[in-house]
C-alpha cells in the first residue's frame, strides 16, 4: 500500500497539520471541491440510471433501507466510480486514521427521500474501541448540498475517543444529543470520518432526495463489508488500474510482486 499511495501522490504533506489534528480530535474532516460540478452531475445521472435499472433489487448486495434509495457495489458498475477509491486527499485522510495497511471495504450510495432518512446515532463497528486503535473509516461524497433542512448527517465530535458506544450512553439513540453537530456542505465536498465516531442521518424535510456516496475503508486485516473478490466481474478487473486493485485487495500475488514495484 505504501507504494500505491506514493504512486497516487499521497505523502505526509497531502494533509496539513491542522487537518490531521481535526481528524484526531473531532473525528471528521471536510475536504472541499473534491468533485467538480460536472462530476457531481455525472455521478447523479449514473446513479439514477442504476436505480431505475435495478429497481427493487437496488442495494441488495449490502443493505436496503426503507425511505432511501441505496445502491451497492458501485465500483463494479461504471468506471466513473474509480475516483472514489483513488483521490489523493481522501486516501491521505484514510491513512491518517487507519495507517498504511488499509483497503476498500465497499462503495455504495444512499439517497434519503423526502420525509425520511433519520437514523439512530451509531458507529460502523460492533463495539467500543480503545482510542487510537481504529478499524474502519468512511467518507461521504456530497452529491447534494447538505443542509439543516434536508437532514445533513449528524456527528458527535470526539466520540470516537470515548471508549463506549452511543447505546451505552443513550436510552434512545434516535433522539437528539446535546453535543451533536450536523455536517453541512456544498455538493462536491467529501467528509471523511473515523467510523468509530457516533453519527447518523437526519430527516429530509425537503421535497428532493439528499444524495451521497459512501466510500468505506477498513484495516487490511479486517473483512470487507462487500467481498470484492466475490463480487467484481472479470470485465471490471480487466479495466481497473493496478493501484485500484491493490486498494480493493483483488490484485493476485503474482500481479503484485511482478508489477507493484515498477509503478
Amino acid at each position: 500500500m505504501s507504494t500505491v499511495l506514493a504512486r497516487l501522490g499521497v505523502d505526509e504533506h497531502t494533509l496539513n497539520a491542522d487537518e490531521k489534528r481535526t481528524l484526531d480530535e473531532d473525528g471528521y474532516l471536510r475536504l472541499e471541491n473534491l468533485m467538480a460540478p460536472e462530476e457531481v452531475k455525472a455521478f447523479v445521472r449514473r446513479l439514477d440510471e442504476l436505480a431505475e435499472l435495478e429497481g427493487e433489487d437496488a442495494g441488495k448486495e449490502v443493505h436496503q433501507e426503507e425511505g432511501t434509495i441505496r445502491l451497492s457495489n458501485l465500483i463494479d458498475k461504471d468506471p466513473i466510480f474509480e475516483k472514489c477509491l483513488t483521490s489523493p486527499r481522501l486516501l491521505a485522510a484514510i491513512r491518517h486514521v487507519l495507517g498504511d495497511e488499509f483497503k476498500s471495504s465497499s462503495l455504495n450510495s444512499r439517497a434519503a427521500l423526502p420525509g425520511n432518512g433519520r437514523q439512530g446515532l451509531h458507529a460502523d463497528w460492533g463495539g467500543a474501541v480503545a482510542p487510537g486503535d481504529y478499524f474502519v473509516c468512511n467518507s461521504i461524497w456530497l452529491l447534494s448540498d447538505f443542509t439543516r433542512e434536508n437532514g445533513a448527517t449528524r456527528v458527535l465530535p470526539g466520540s470516537h475517543r470515548c471508549g463506549h458506544t452511543a447505546a451505552d450512553e443513550m436510552s434512545d439513540t434516535i433522539a437528539d444529543h446535546p453535543d451533536q453537530v450536523q455536517l453541512f456542505g456544498e455538493a462536491g465536498a467529501v467528509v471523511v470520518f473515523n467510523s468509530h465516531l457516533w453519527h447518523g442521518g437526519m430527516t429530509n424535510e425537503t421535497d428532493s432526495p439528499r444524495r451521497a456516496m459512501h466510500s468505506y475503508f477498513c484495516r487490511r486485516d479486517q473483512r470487507q463489508q462487500l467481498d470484492q473478490r466475490k463480487w467484481l466481474r472479470e470485465e471490471t478487473l480487466s479495466r481497473l488500474s493496478l493501484e485500484s486493485k491493490v486498494i480493493l485487495d483483488v490484485a493476485d500475488v503474482d500481479e503484485r510482486s511482478e508489477n507493484i514495484e515498477s509503478l
